[in-house]
């Protein structure tokens, strides 16, 4: 009963691959054809389906883009560099996007040790430092049964060397590891989708209004309460949003 159910599964996996294909490439050209919005319509139907890309979210975007729709654009931009974030032309086109937005937010960069630490665990993914850990906990177990079972003294030396070496660059991995781990846990980046959004100094609507912001700005969030959620700005500025004014780039 399970093999048939894993098969069916299977099938059924292949059929909506299939198909979403097939609405992509009716997406690319209706896109191609100036069609956007009828477009942006065939992407979100593979979106419904939890099948998602960066090709799918970069074309998503475009589209958006095309039509003026800043927050949209920003957002599905911002999508697309979560899985790809290398990537040159999502890297070009979010800054063209970015360009369209009416708030101006200066970044407050890091400095020294911090900087250098954040810029050297953000090369890899969580998954990547564990995995660099994994490889080198074997070389140490390998390196350390050669030590064990030579004969030659140069070899037992050499052996008991690189197993030591071995050992510290798993400690300094796992370091990484935990410290990426504790960053992503942190960022909870979000795009604010109202054209005109108030922020409170306290999350209801009899509060004192601290400023504004305009939509596709990011920001990050902070905290959630009853409907508010508490954000921060790349300058360091602080206030509550109604939750219905932005969009999580996160899924919680």
């Amino acid at each position: 009963m399970k093999k048939i159910l894993y098969i069916l599964s299977l099938l059924l996996s292949f059929g909506i691959f299939a198909q979403n294909q097939t609405v992509f490439e009716k997406a690319n050209n209706l896109y191609n054809q100036g069609k956007y919005a009828e477009a942006i319509d065939n992407y979100s139907m593979i979106l419904d389906t939890e099948k998602h890309s960066a090709e799918l979210y970069f074309n998503l975007a475009n589209a958006h883009y095309k039509l003026n729709n800043i927050a949209p654009s920003i957002f599905y931009y911002e999508k697309a560099l979560q899985l790809k974030p290398n990537d040159a032309d999502i890297k070009n086109n979010i800054a063209f996007a970015r360009n369209m937005t009416i708030d101006a937010i200066d970044v407050v960069p890091d400095a020294g040790f911090s900087k250098l630490l954040n810029t050297t665990t953000n090369k890899l993914s969580f998954d990547a430092w564990a995995q660099a850990s994994v490889v080198l906990v074997f070389c140490f177990v390998v390196l350390f049964l050669v030590y064990y079972f030579a004969y030659s003294t140069l070899n037992k030396r050499l052996a008991f060397i690189g197993s030591i070496v071995a050992l510290i660059f798993v400690f300094i991995t796992l370091a990484f590891a935990f410290h990426k781990f504790n960053l992503d846990k942190m960022d909870n980046p979000a795009i604010i989708f109202a054209q005109e959004s108030k922020v409170k100094s306290d999350p209801n609507t009899r509060s004192e209004e601290s400023f504004r912001l305009h939509e596709g700005t990011k920001v990050q969030i902070v905290e959630s309460y009853s409907g508010w959620n508490k954000i921060e700005l790349s300058d360091g500025k602080t206030g509550w949003v109604n939750s219905e004014d932005l969009k999580l780039l996160k899924a919680l």
